[in-house]
């Protein structure tokens, strides 16, 4: 597995996430898995039979994010207001719309909520950009412009 670029907010919700689910979930699963070897015969138990596909999922989940934290590599806040860096705040003019995008590690990302991957071709352009600069990032049937307006 490669290096996983985070930055150290990120990596926070990784270990919170972590100790959540080796706290509280492995409890509750297993509490669940014993209520249901009481009712008698497992080999029918349905009850029985989703606690142990939870828990199959949650370990699963445990051990990505134990390998992703492992795995990690902080970003170093490089951001300016004067460059678009990692953990840049950059409002951008997108065909007469005004987005604002966070630059953030791989594991962060949610373009939906503006958290956009440093490794993304909207953020790789932007890099080291300043205010008033422009960059166009080709998409599969366009290319967009994106003119910064902003740097936080």
């Amino acid at each position: 597995m490669e290096k996983l670029l985070i930055t150290k907010n990120g990596l926070k919700k990784l270990g919170d996430e972590l100790n959540y689910l080796k706290t509280v979930k492995r409890k509750e699963i297993a509490r669940r898995i014993e209520e249901a070897k009481e009712y008698g015969d497992i080999s029918e138990s349905s009850e029985y039979e989703d606690a142990k596909n939870e828990q199959a999922l949650i370990e699963s989940r445990i051990a990505e994010l134990e390998a992703m934290i492992k795995n990690s590599s902080l970003i170093r806040n490089s951001r300016t207001k004067d460059r678009v860096g990692y953990g840049s705040i950059v409002r951008v003019l997108i065909n007469n719309s005004i987005k604002t995008f966070k630059i953030v590690g791989s594991a962060e990302s949610d373009p939906a909520k503006g958290f956009i991957s440093c490794n993304s071709p909207i953020a790789k352009a932007l890099f080291s950009l300043k205010k008033g600069d422009s960059a166009e990032v080709k998409a599969p049937n366009r290319i967009i412009h994106y003119k910064i307006l902003e740097i936080e």
